[in-house]
């Protein structure tokens, strides 16, 4: 996975716009942060799940999503490493990150 896949795969989802947070570009959806590329440097990505939906992507494939560390980790926020994760388990995780952050009544995902 290249950061320029993931980028595409984050802007496929409905209503997501791209724009930039502390440096890093990341993706919304009606307005709120679901995804960042480029943290917490080059080849990383961040996807923000529930805790559970994290432990179960952080189980499944520990070389490629972890917890971000602190705060944000304990609430969901999971790192990508983009070179080893799959683009299936990505898009799967943009996709819980988009309707997690999205209001109630936004059409679902098309795939």
């Amino acid at each position: 996975m290249t950061a320029r896949e993931f980028r595409k795969l984050a802007l496929s989802f409905p209503e997501t716009s791209a724009a930039m947070h502390q440096g890093h570009p990341d993706f919304r959806v009606a307005g709120r942060i679901f995804a960042t590329l480029g943290y917490p440097t080059a080849g990383w990505a961040m996807v923000k799940l529930t805790p559970e939906q994290q432990e179960l992507f952080v189980r499944a494939q520990p070389l490629a999503f972890a917890p971000v560390k602190g705060g944000w980790g304990l609430r969901g926020a999971t790192q990508v490493r983009l070179r080893v994760a799959k683009k299936g388990a990505v898009r799967e995780a943009l996709g819980m990150a988009s309707r997690n952050r999205a209001p109630k009544g936004l059409p679902a995902d098309p795939r």
